[in-house]
């Protein structure tokens, strides 16, 4: 029995700390994508831009940056408490 709680409740090893480093590479990814096509569409939209369309950029932006800086905060703490 304490095999079967070990296998499926037991800690992981530090080869599941990749996990979160995907996560990081994958919101960067996005974040700079995101950071990129804000600055197209201030720039093809420059006469009419509302401030409804630069909130929502920005909050878009801070968002990915959060899921960006909550994984790789994970990360750190997977890694170092599994040395």
């Amino acid at each position: 029995m304490a095999g079967f709680l070990n296998t499926f409740f037991g800690p992981l090893g530090k080869d599941s700390c990749v996990y979160f480093l995907f996560l990081t590479g994958f919101f960067l990814f996005f974040l700079i994508i995101a950071l990129l096509g804000d600055v197209y569409y201030i720039f093809k939209h420059y006469k009419n831009i509302k401030i409804t369309d630069i909130t929502q950029g920005v909050l878009i932006f801070f968002n990915l940056f959060l899921a960006y800086f909550v994984n790789r905060l994970l990360y750190s703490m997977c890694s170092k408490s599994l040395q």
